[in-house]
């Protein structure tokens, strides 16, 4: 296993900051090979869908870090009963689907990060992102991504971006140029905090999915 990489704190654009005291953005990069899981890590995503059934599904919004993100999903215009806090969809994925599906290496990793600290984690490809991560407001037609399928952003859309253009939708999917793929052979993991969460919970989130990939 290769050292432990340092975790990192975006910047917060001053307004976002100013209306929102407490929300953070946590993120970090390390090398990575990416494939398949190993038996080792199937069984332990077995054993949280094992834990995680009905009535810790029904209780989860009720948790306190559930909570906070479905608090702030309101507050930024987003309806947590539609646009789903991540712990929560992927607790109604296991529900759905009687239980998590190994689905490769990198996957399974944030799925168990996530049940295990509620916190969401999202990961880029190292090589198409640019100097250091921001939390923002975006300008009015600012494209979300770079290349062909980048398509242009609405006016105070908040978004988590680096140096050269927005990279994701906050707390959406990334820009496809920027998602990791077969080819990828470096991380960039991000985690936002809401106000109400924790550092530790987005610092394990990380460590976890960290520890899992380049273990």
């Amino acid at each position: 296993m290769t050292g432990e990489p340092a975790l990192r704190r975006g910047a917060i654009e001053p307004a976002l900051a100013a209306e929102w005291p407490g929300l953070r953005l946590a993120w970090t990069t390390f090398p990575a090979v990416l494939g398949p899981s190993p038996p080792e890590l199937r069984e332990r995503l077995a054993l949280v869908s094992d834990r995680f059934r009905g009535p810790q599904a029904i209780a989860l919004r009720r948790q306190p870090i559930p909570h906070a993100y479905r608090v702030f999903f309101r507050h930024i215009g987003l309806e947590p009963d539609e646009h789903r806090v991540p712990v929560e969809a992927l607790a109604v994925e296991r529900m759905q689907r009687g239980g998590f599906r190994s689905q490769n290496l990198l996957d399974d990793a944030i799925t168990i990060a996530v049940m295990d600290t509620s916190a969401p984690v999202w990961a880029l490809d190292a090589a198409v992102v640019e100097g250091e991560l921001e939390l923002r407001a975006a300008a009015a037609g600012e494209p979300l991504g770079r290349g062909e399928h980048a398509v242009p952003l609405p006016a105070g859309r908040l978004v988590v971006a680096d140096a050269a253009n927005a990279l994701a939708v906050l707390f959406g999917d990334p820009a496809r140029e920027h998602g990791v793929t077969p080819r990828t052979r470096g991380l960039v993991l991000f985690s936002v905090a809401v106000p109400g969460v924790p550092d530790i919970h987005v610092e394990e989130a990380l460590w976890t999915v960290w520890d899992l990939v380049a273990g």
